[in-house]
């Protein structure tokens, strides 16, 4: 059933400190936003369109493993699970997997709770067997929980699409270590981990010809304006999108077109000519780097899928027994 109770998706920003956390990070000296700050709404919506664009070969490869293996995967995991969703976006990736993993409960976590909301009624009604409760969440931070209504029995966390990249190495150990402590004593983890490779490949992904990506990058100090009153002019603005070889990243800039005063409650910064805001990294990772990050978390690396030219992996990892 669907539940769109106060505990269930939405939230106040501002009971996360959000304005707090912008506030330190565009005051830094390397001005950054974090990149759960992309998935307003909009965002949301234009992240749907970047999945279709032939540049961007995450999504598409990532459903061709599930596509090739899922019954595998399916036999690997077992049915009857509680399918718990993290970064659930509009839900497209776990319900693709419904008819294999017939999960007992779906629970899509997302920090876009109006976004996810409306996913979530209009999958209930595909899937009318399925209790669905969503949870609006900043799961990035420490100190999360799931709600109590969500089953503590076989929990099968989901973390499609490689968002683990946008962590660095270390903060993604402790993340997954606290996804791990959210496992219970028969849980697991189902993870997209995009791999190395082409680094023409890479650049292509995130700065698209058509712009998306683009637009998708602007479009988080439309946010960070609502959020913190702040006055970004998104048209004295670019999007710079490129590989990072030294880090093993992709790295997401907006750099100013001009030199320019922004403000925001009461403070303001000084933007030169071509400085920028750093707003999005996704590491890229060999497979058993992967697996070693996993292990160092917590987890066994069960079993391991990916697509013929070794573009991207599918990992599921059970709980290790403390």
């Amino acid at each position: 059933m669907l539940n769109q109770t106060s505990t269930d998706a939405p939230f106040d920003p501002a009971a996360l400190h959000v304005p707090a956390e912008l506030d330190a990070s565009l005051r830094e000296r390397q001005a950054w936003i974090s990149p759960k700050f992309l998935y307003d709404p909009l965002g949301s919506r234009l992240f749907e369109a970047i999945c279709e664009l032939p540049e961007y070969y995450p999504t598409r490869t990532e459903a061709a493993i599930f596509d090739l293996h899922g019954a595998e995967i399916a036999r690997t995991v077992g049915s009857g699970c509680t399918l718990i969703d993290l970064g659930a976006g509009n839900c497209a990736k776990a319900a693709s997997l419904f008819p294999l993993l017939r999960p007992r409960q779906y629970v899509p976590v997302d920090i876009s709770a109006e976004f996810l909301i409306d996913a979530v009624a209009r999958l209930q009604q595909r899937f009318r067997e399925i209790e669905m409760r969503p949870v609006g969440m900043d799961f990035s931070r420490d100190g999360w929980d799931l709600p109590d209504f969500v089953r503590e029995e076989r929990r099968l966390f989901f973390y499609p699409g490689s968002s683990i990249g946008n962590f660095t190495p270390e903060e993604a150990r402790e993340f997954l270590q606290r996804v791990r402590a959210r496992c219970g004593r028969d849980g697991g983890l189902l993870i997209g981990v995009d791999l190395a490779k082409d680094h023409a490949v890479l650049d292509a992904a995130y700065d698209d010809a058509l712009g998306v990506t683009a637009a998708f990058n602007l479009n988080v100090l439309n946010h960070v304006n609502r959020l913190l009153g702040a006055d970004f002019d998104i048209r004295q603005w670019r999007h710079r999108g490129f590989y990072n070889a030294a880090q093993g990243r992709i790295e997401m800039h907006l750099e100013a077109r001009s030199a320019q005063t922004v403000s925001w409650h009461g403070a303001s910064r000084r933007f030169e000519a071509g400085e920028r805001i750093h707003t999005e990294n996704s590491y890229k990772y060999r497979v058993d780097n992967a697996v070693r990050l996993l292990e160092e978390a917590g987890f066994a690396a069960t079993r391991v899928w990916t697509d013929p030219r070794e573009w991207f992996a599918v990992v599921h990892a059970r709980a290790v027994a403390h």
